[in-house]
């Protein structure tokens, strides 16, 4: 699926579509035109994740009662993968009724929980 991206991604600002491929239930990656590649993983399957999308998101991804959302947030791939790290802070939330997505950076201030970059590792069960 190809979804417009109404709000770069930081440092790829010259990126404004992206392929999404659902890998599994925990894992998806997404590919540009300009030919970069992230891995994403489900959040909710890691830890306890929440947060309020703030009004101009759900203005820009045009989310409605009944839009179908998903959110996932990047992976910083290391060798072995259970020392990949995850990167709670900036999720990247998919609107799958509109193909529209968007990078959320949250403020570290309201979310102290998700500041660090966590190793893949200390969620492994």
């Amino acid at each position: 699926m190809v979804f417009d991206l109404v709000s770069p991604i930081l440092g790829f600002e010259d990126v404004s579509l992206l392929e999404f491929n659902k890998i599994d239930d925990c894992f998806a990656n997404i590919n540009s035109k300009e030919g970069y590649t992230w891995t994403l993983v489900n959040p909710f399957l890691l830890k306890s994740y929440s947060f309020e999308i703030p009004y101009y998101a759900k203005i820009l991804l045009d989310l409605k009662d009944d839009s179908q959302i998903e959110i996932y947030c990047m992976l910083v791939l290391q060798n072995p993968l259970e020392d990949s790290k995850v990167q709670f802070i900036a999720p990247i939330i998919f609107n799958h009724t509109n193909k529209k997505a968007i990078q959320l950076v949250l403020s570290p201030l309201h979310y102290p929980q998700f500041s660090k970059l966590e190793s893949l590792k200390l969620f492994a069960k």
